[in-house]
């Protein structure tokens, strides 16, 4: 008995010193939580019932050059209430009178209201929806009606912002405009210039009162946040429309895959419209990629312009300089060159070649003056010297690189110096050639494309952008004028004839281009392009149109498909900005021009069908007399005739060619 007794107390000694040690070590325990890892456990607590939530910033404003809203972001309130938080006197007293105001102002019923606060109110809800998406002057509204005018602790009312970002042209420019959202790649304007825009975020106090749902602390902002700056772009919004639905409507009627148009005033680089079109899966067209930036392809005929210049610089050629087109076709290595007219176009010049865009005459310029490695690296590196192998670094992301094969490299065939010369086996991107295109108008300057202006903050200046210089001379000026008048003549009497007007000048050159030549499996597809500025004479604007894929059963050459894109942007920039507002004209003419004028008529009445004495005419008038006798006329230089290919007296037959010299 007594054993059995002294066994039964050592058990209990037993269990009670383990629940000694369990009371000691939970009372460790709660020591070392309260005193040791204290605010560790009450931050972790905090975390679960307390956040810190961002409230974005707004961003700043996207403007064109003439200050019109590219991009603007727009605040947006989600109102909510919180049932529990009203007194029961407040919630019974002014329930009528606020479901009434929320009717009037959400046209539902004052029952509707009533009915779903109270039931807010049974079931305790803390977080009930009542609208959203109200602008500024509803919510600051909505704020002030019976009980909510209590604010958040005794009215319930629960605030929400949010910053919507809003582009008003819509989708016009939409890819240049552009975007910049968490988790995407930077995209154009909106991504160029984030980091003026974006500003920085505040920071607002949340309470987590039931399962995933977070109610302010207070109506006021720990942090508030702090609106970006408003850039100001080079986009000219009135040439933007017409760049877009002159392009628009080119696509839509050739079925073509995707086209850009750019506009770039001449001076300074600047962009004023840009517009790239790509044809959806429902046939529609869209701001799909910037394809004026990020596309690098075979360029065409656009690059005769590089050669010409080339070749001109390295004087191995002049504008006089005469080759047989050899009956329109010509082999390397086992390909043919043809150009576009069957049979070809006889013994032409440089410079006429340049004009009919002859394939066979311009590969033979380069060929016969660049051969073997040396001869063909220094073609390359004069090509080099002009900065077309050379991206432009701009801005906006996404630039395509540009390429320009060199014999050194391990691709150089026996076809590349050929093939490059009608710009085959070359890159580039519309914008980088229109780059080009751009220097020749800018008497050889070369000018970095600029899409931004300045950036502001209200009416405070934060920073300028200027011109950027990126070659001050890609070639001497005697080169820039002699392809000035070859650009010219191209729109004249060359490939793009069907685009001259007597109202207002051009100059460019147009550009056809095969794609999918190497695959026999495809079908030949084109891409028509055409580049230049206008007016010719005193360029203000420089502009390019590159369109893919047309319908070849519509047509697909450069100035049938491209080109009447260039005229009618041309046309209504010319139209809506005239270079002079006013011309003046002499109520008397000059000496000069009553001796000018007298001398033509003199010569006009005297003429039958022989060429007379043209020396010391001006240009136009010998031009007249001799296109009504039937002749076609060359004009070489610019002023006065110097010289003349037939002598006086001479009969003409229709047709006779007859240069005229100029002084």
């Amino acid at each position: 008995m007594a054993t059995t007794e002294k066994s039964i107390l050592n058990r209990i000694y037993i269990v009670g010193a383990v629940l000694l040690i369990i009371a000691l070590g939970i009372v460790v325990k709660i020591i070392n939580i309260q005193f040791i890892d204290g605010d560790k456990y009450r931050a972790k607590a905090e975390q679960r019932i307390f956040k810190n939530d961002t409230i974005p910033a707004n961003r700043g404003n996207l403007y064109d050059a003439n200050g019109q809203l590219l991009a603007t972001s727009i605040s947006k309130y989600d109102i909510r209430f919180d049932a529990v938080a009203p007194s029961e006197a407040d919630f019974n007293e002014f329930i009528g009178a606020l479901s009434d105001s929320l009717s009037r102002k959400l046209n539902r019923p004052k029952s509707y209201f009533s009915k779903k606060l109270r039931t807010a109110r049974s079931n305790r809800n803390r977080y009930l929806l009542i609208t959203k998406n109200l602008n500024y002057s509803d919510y600051i509204q909505i704020k002030s009606f019976p009980l909510f005018r209590k604010g958040p602790y005794r009215g319930g009312i629960i605030v929400e912002q949010r910053v919507v970002r809003e582009h008003p042209l819509g989708k016009m420019a939409e890819r240049i405009v552009g975007y910049d959202k968490p988790g995407s790649a930077p995209v154009g304007l909106e991504g160029a210039f984030s980091q003026y825009l974006r500003g920085s975020n505040g920071v607002r106090q949340k309470q987590k009162i039931s399962q995933n749902q977070w109610k302010p602390i207070s109506g006021a902002n720990e942090i508030e946040p702090q609106d970006g700056y408003d850039v100001y772009t080079t986009i000219d919004v009135n040439m933007q429309d017409v760049a877009h639905h002159a392009l628009l409507e080119q696509l839509e009627y050739f079925q073509a895959e995707h086209g850009t148009a750019v506009v770039m005033e001449v001076a300074t680089g600047e962009i004023k419209a840009l517009s790239n079109l790509g044809r959806g899966e429902s046939g529609k067209y869209f701001e799909k990629r910037n394809y004026a930036v990020w596309e690098s392809h075979e360029p065409g005929s656009t690059f005769k312009l590089m050669s010409v210049v080339a070749a001109l610089e390295d004087k191995v050629v002049d504008t006089s300089t005469v080759f047989d087109t050899r009956g329109g076709k010509i082999s390397y290595y086992g390909r043919d060159v043809k150009d576009s007219k069957y049979g070809g176009y006889g013994k032409i010049s440089v410079a006429r070649a340049f004009e009919v865009s002859s394939n066979t005459a311009l590969v033979q310029m380069v060929t016969d003056n660049y051969k073997g490695k040396d001869e063909s690296a220094r073609y390359v590196d004069r090509l080099y010297s002009m900065g077309l192998n050379k991206r432009l670094d701009l801005s906006i992301t996404g630039e395509g690189i540009p390429r320009i094969p060199h014999p050194e490299d391990n691709q150089w065939s026996g076809t590349s110096l050929p093939w490059m010369a009608f710009g085959y086996g070359v890159h580039l991107t519309p914008l980088q050639t229109l780059t080009f295109y751009n220097a020749i108008a800018n008497n050889g300057v070369m000018v970095k494309p600029r899409l931004i202006r300045e950036v502001r903050s209200k009416d405070q200046l934060i920073e300028r952008f200027d011109r950027s210089i990126l070659n001050p001379s890609i070639c001497s000026q005697q080169t820039v004028n002699k392809v000035k008048v070859m650009m010219e003549n191209v729109v004249k009497r060359g490939t793009a004839d069907n685009l001259y007007s007597p109202s207002f000048s051009m100059a460019g050159k147009t550009g056809t281009c095969q794609t999918g030549y190497g695959d026999k499996t495809k079908k030949l597809e084109y891409i028509a392009s055409f580049a230049g500025y206008f007016p010719a004479d005193e360029p203000k604007y420089s502009c390019i149109v590159v369109i893919h894929k047309p319908n070849t059963a519509k047509g697909y050459y450069g100035n049938i498909v491209a080109g009447p894109v260039f005229k009618k942007i041309a046309q209504k920039i010319y139209a809506n900005n005239p270079m002079l507002d006013e011309v003046p004209m002499p109520e008397i003419a000059p000496d000069d021009i009553i001796k000018s004028q007298e001398a033509f008529y003199t010569q006009a009445q005297s003429t039958s069908n022989k060429i007379p004495n043209l020396k010391g005419m001006d240009a136009m008038d010998a031009l007249t007399l001799l296109e009504n006798l039937g002749a076609k006329v060359v004009l070489k230089g610019k002023g006065k005739v110097k010289e003349q290919s037939a002598a006086p007296g001479t009969r003409v037959k229709t047709n006779d060619q007859i240069t005229l010299t100029l002084s």
